[in-house]
């Protein structure tokens, strides 16, 4: 069986996710095969792996630093906020059902079967496994049939690395009192502590370290700093939503919407030197972008409330009327739509009006599509026409479907097939894709003047594709751009994980992780 480690922490946001990639980025480096696991995981921002199961995207990134295909097992139970009490539940990578808080803290521990199966395919194949906690150990309330932190520890017998925030300040109080409310046996797993996002002078904060070990009897295994590198997180708490990035001469505004999820799609465009890109949740922060984009959501029908009542739909429509460009993808897509049924309460039930600036109508079904797919943009008309033909990948992840409103006259020539392959009556689709699995074609999404949406998540990942969106944004404001540097997404994110390595070889103890591990360092 796999060695393992596992990566606990003091609060949420306090790195482990990061730290988890790092070193499965350090132990692939050194020639072992390993690969990333979290029992249970709550995220919003999810992925589809090649078989078509739903996992959360840490585990994804993890498993990229490892050097390996992404597989449901890395994350076996994954829940995906629908409200503040509630949540859909994701067992190995297929809907299990929508519970509320209580409801799923009573049962959780009955998934435990399927948490050490899929624990125990990836240690017969792997030499490690990477394990990362959840918030944290020391959540008393939450301690019971703990099935994520120290619980599952003891179940997979797994040494525990403890990481402190000290970034948000009183990292010695954290780490301390962590270890003050766990019990003895739970205590004794903790192997090390690693001190994390430290700015400034390591000598300064020397004595506090002393301290910190003579009074827990446990090593600092590093002070690692706050790593400036740029990779994927799906933590509500990122940082990534605070501020503005870059200052080109394009301005994109993306709407927070509540329940944001898969803001993944959107880095690609947060790494162009042309881009102004913005994260708004307040009508006046809006303004007059160069586009707009809906992001998805895991409540559809609730975030569309929230833009009606807190003034965005309104600045969202002005800025549609001043010429902006709005663009939808998944939940934002079938918000652009003129109607949302809910018929079997799969969100929150009844009917709800769209924006009105697609001509199509969106019905939730209780069948989640999850698909890989590739294939290209149509033959598109109005100002992204000349990403025509350009090849896309990505992946659909939604419970409702979109479809013509024959009698809408919003969009003359538009919104309606008339091209490759498809049927009178049906909207003109936006992309053709093709399902990685099964090869079956289809047209996705919908176009109307200025405004665009899909279902595909990545649909500006593929090589070019950003290149061309920027160029027809300014060549309808009539600026220039520098000539487009050709950026490999896949080269991008290798080289940040390279940069990540490093950095956490410098600033931890690996001998000592390695000793934790029970892998004798002159073996490797």
């Amino acid at each position: 069986m796999a060695k393992n480690i596992m990566i606990q922490g003091t609060m949420s946001n306090a790195g482990k996710s990061l730290l988890a990639a790092g070193l499965c980025r350090i132990f692939r480096q050194d020639g072992y095969r390993v690969a990333p696991f979290k029992s249970q995981n709550m995220a919003l921002n999810s992925y589809i792996t090649r078989e078509g199961l739903e996992m959360g995207r840490a585990q994804v990134v993890q498993a990229q630093a490892a050097g390996i295909e992404p597989a449901a097992a890395m994350n076996p139970i994954l829940l995906k906020p629908t409200n503040d009490t509630g949540s859909q539940v994701i067992v190995n990578g297929e809907v299990y059902g929508n519970m509320g808080a209580r409801e799923y803290y009573a049962c959780k521990t009955k998934f435990l079967p399927e948490i050490l199966r899929a624990y125990g395919s990836l240690a017969g194949q792997y030499d490690m496994i990477v394990i990362e906690g959840a918030g944290s150990p020391a959540e008393i309330n939450l301690k019971d049939n703990d099935i994520v932190n120290m619980g599952l520890a003891e179940l997979v017998d797994a040494p525990v690395l403890l990481v402190g925030d000290i970034d948000r300040g009183g990292v010695f109080a954290q780490l301390v009192g962590t270890l003050e409310l766990l019990s003895p046996g739970e205590r004794e797993r903790v192997k090390g502590l690693i001190i994390n996002k430290f700015r400034g002078d390591k000598s300064i904060l020397m004595p506090g370290i002393s301290m910190l070990e003579k009074r827990c009897g446990i090593p600092v295994a590093g002070v690692t700093p706050f790593l400036a590198v740029d990779v994927e997180d799906e933590d509500s708490l990122s940082e990534r939503f605070c501020g503005c990035g870059g200052d080109g001469v394009l301005d994109i505004a993306v709407v927070r919407l509540p329940h944001i999820s898969n803001f993944t799609d959107f880095l690609v465009l947060e790494n162009q030197k042309a881009v102004r890109l913005r994260y708004v949740k307040r009508a006046g922060e809006l303004s007059e972008p160069d586009m707009v984009i809906l992001p998805g959501t895991k409540n559809t029908m609730g975030d569309l409330r929230w833009l009606r009542e807190s003034g965005m739909e309104a600045a969202l429509l002005r800025a549609h009327a001043g010429g902006a460009v709005v663009f939808g993808i998944c939940g934002g897509y079938q918000m652009l739509g003129e109607e949302l049924c809910d018929p079997l309460g799969v969100e929150e039930g009844g009917s709800l009006r769209g924006l009105g600036l697609l001509a199509m109508r969106t019905v939730f079904a209780g069948t989640k599509v999850r698909t890989r797919v590739r294939g290209r943009f149509a033959e598109l008309s109005g100002v992204l026409g000349i990403l025509a033909g350009q090849e896309i990948e990505g992946y659909e992840i939604h419970m409702g479907e979109s479809s013509p409103i024959a009698e809408y006259q919003g969009c003359p020539g538009r919104g309606f097939a008339d091209g490759e392959g498809a049927d009178p009556g049906r909207m003109s689709p936006f992309v053709w894709t093709e399902n990685i699995q099964t090869h079956e074609r289809r047209g996705d999404g919908a176009f109307c003047g200025t405004v665009y949406g899909t279902y595909v998540h990545g649909i500006f990942d593929a090589d070019g594709v950003v290149g061309t969106l920027l160029q027809a944004l300014a060549d309808r404001k009539g600026v220039a751009l520098d000539a487009p540097q050709p950026v490999s997404l896949e080269a991008y994110r290798e080289h940040q994980f390279d940069l990540l390595a490093d950095a956490l070889r410098e600033h931890l103890d690996l001998e000592a992780i390695y000793k934790i591990m029970g892998i004798d360092g002159s073996a490797r």
